[in-house]
């Protein structure tokens, strides 16, 4: 592996949105927005459903071009490899449709997405028997985790595209991960590095006060 992998780039100064959606943790509230009466099964509790696709980070956008991206997975698995933007558009390519859910509340119905599912991926690396978590790592220094089972269920893929054209920059690309079935901050963007590993380690997020799951059905937003 590269002198790259052994270290993250530290995350900017806290944003105003940073510094707000820390404080939401440690209250346990909800920002200032009415729920919407869902229509169906399909919205979540406390969401309310937008056309729009607002943009949240913490508060840097990097700019990665598709011929300087690299992917490594590493960790406990018996074929660590560092994928350029040809071996990863070369993986065998899917399309999904989901819905996603924000932990500020709003939901977003219909994303048409384009990657590599990540069953795909585990299926490249093999991680060992005793792996039981994944830590996502971004070029902006953000971090967050998943239990294995979540970052392979169905419909979870690491996608390069949206509504048929190249993700955005202000949006994680070129690639970004994407876990419909949870709060969309465990959807790390810019993705850089997928460590599998035995044992948990909370992310960004997660350290601040934020669910460590996730699960928008149960309305799991803050531990």
């Amino acid at each position: 592996m590269s002198d790259d992998s052994a270290f993250d780039p530290a995350t900017p100064p806290p944003s105003k949105l940073t510094q707000t959606k820390t404080r939401w943790a440690q209250d346990h509230r909800l920002p200032a927005r009415r729920a919407d009466r869902p229509e169906s099964a399909r919205l979540p509790p406390g969401q309310h459903r937008t056309e729009d696709w607002p943009v949240l980070d913490l508060g840097e956008q990097p700019v990665v071009s598709t011929a300087d991206w690299r992917l490594e997975l590493f960790g406990a698995v018996d074929h660590p490899v560092i994928w350029d933007w040809t071996a990863f558009t070369g993986q065998t390519q899917i399309d999904d449709v989901s819905d996603i859910h924000c932990v500020t509340s709003w939901s977003r119905y219909d994303n048409r997405w384009s990657g590599v599912s990540t069953q795909d991926l585990l299926a490249a690396v093999a991680p060992h028997d005793a792996v039981r978590h994944v830590l996502l790592h971004s070029h902006d220094g953000y971090t967050t985790n998943l239990t294995i089972e979540d970052f392979a269920a169905e419909g979870v893929l690491l996608a390069h595209s949206w509504q048929g054209k190249p993700l955005s920059s202000d949006h994680g690309g070129p690639v970004r991960l994407i876990v419909p079935h949870l709060y969309f901050w465990k959807s790390a963007k810019w993705i850089r590095r997928i460590e599998f590993r035995e044992n948990d380690a909370p992310g960004f997020w997660e350290q601040r006060g934020y669910h460590n799951r996730g699960n928008p059905w149960t309305e799991e937003r803050y531990g």
